[in-house]
């Protein structure tokens, strides 16, 4: 990779003195993972195109350092990513990560090499500090093979590994969106494994037991869009926060308001600049992408020199040319 990023404006639609905004990087997709060159083809250029994924108007997202508050980056593993986070903070840029560490069996999540994420994890901690990171223990999946036993086992293995790097953990139960069951009716033909949809209580006693281990280790729980968990020991996840920031970096130059992204969300509005169904990690639990073999084959395909992720460089500038100026 280029790292003498060459600062400029590829598109003149924006006008200068952008407000400056908070940029997730990004829900759609794991982009420090597999997208790390175009995304740094994206500063150098000054701006991301963003397609409305529930509406499907396309827009710009500009990137130079002016317009940038703090980019929230989410990753299963930011190994390949370590370089361009050099060359970011180089240029001045601000960033914390949304980083998630699973104890799902491979069947749900057989793409990610765990012990590389978390060397990598424990390497962001030490490089910016414990703060910077939020740990997605994410999503919580009971099943045929992965039970309350397995859960408490394994979460207080990986408490223990990161006691003294991490301050928050986030988590959720997974989310039955029509795409997921699919998956799931798909993975027990397969393989018989059945994922259970336990009740509320179960899931409250569960989440509490994990939440008394993770005091243990001085890690506050904190519950992703389920306000049913909140309570003593368990608080809201802001998993883009804007309070966070101020802490990290100091106050912004305008009030940052609460957008959740669905019901019980918890976070401060952002500009995403990721794509659905362009990732190839393959997990069976995931809603960003509607089929596996199409998201891995967006990945084969994918031009680093688009400004759309996931589309070519030809339509891409064709879009930019339409762009209002």
């Amino acid at each position: 990779m280029d790292t003498g990023v060459r600062l400029s404006y590829g598109c003149d639609e924006v006008p200068p003195g952008t407000m400056r905004r908070i940029i997730s990087v990004s829900r759609r997709t794991d982009i420090p993972a597999f997208y790390g060159e175009w995304f740094m083809r994206r500063i150098q250029e000054g701006f991301a195109g963003v397609i409305n994924p529930f509406g499907g108007r396309r827009y710009h997202v500009p990137l130079r350092p002016d317009d940038v508050d703090c980019f929230v980056f989410w990753s299963k593993d930011f190994t390949p990513f370590i370089a361009p986070l050099e060359v970011l903070d180089r240029l001045g840029y601000r960033s914390y990560f949304n980083y998630t560490l699973t104890a799902l069996p491979s069947v749900f999540e057989s793409d990610v090499d765990k012990h590389a994420a978390l060397r990598t994890l424990k390497h962001l901690a030490e490089r910016y500090s414990p703060a910077h990171i939020n740990w997605r223990f994410d999503p919580i999946i009971l099943s045929s093979i992965s039970d309350e036993a397995f859960y408490l086992r394994a979460f207080e293995s990986l408490a223990s590994e990161l006691e003294g790097l991490v301050e928050r953990c986030y988590f959720s139960f997974v989310a039955f969106y029509g795409k997921v069951r699919r998956n799931f009716r798909n993975l027990e033909k397969a393989q018989g494994v059945q994922v259970l949809e336990p009740n509320e209580q179960v899931r409250i006693d569960l989440a509490n037991r994990l939440a008394e281990v993770a005091a243990e280790h001085g890690i506050a729980m904190y519950s992703c869009c389920g306000d049913y968990l909140l309570g003593e020991r368990i608080q809201k996840a802001h998993c883009i926060d804007g309070a966070l920031i101020e802490r990290l970096f100091g106050p912004g130059e305008t009030p940052y308001r609460d957008k959740g992204t669905r019901p019980e969300c918890g976070c401060t509005e952002s500009a995403d600049i990721g794509t659905y169904n362009t990732c190839p990690h393959g997990c069976a639990y995931c809603y960003a992408n509607a089929n596996k073999a199409a998201a891995r084959r967006a990945f084969d395909l994918h031009d680093p020199d688009s400004a759309f992720l996931g589309y070519t460089r030809a339509q891409s500038d064709a879009w930019i040319a339409e762009l209002p100026g």
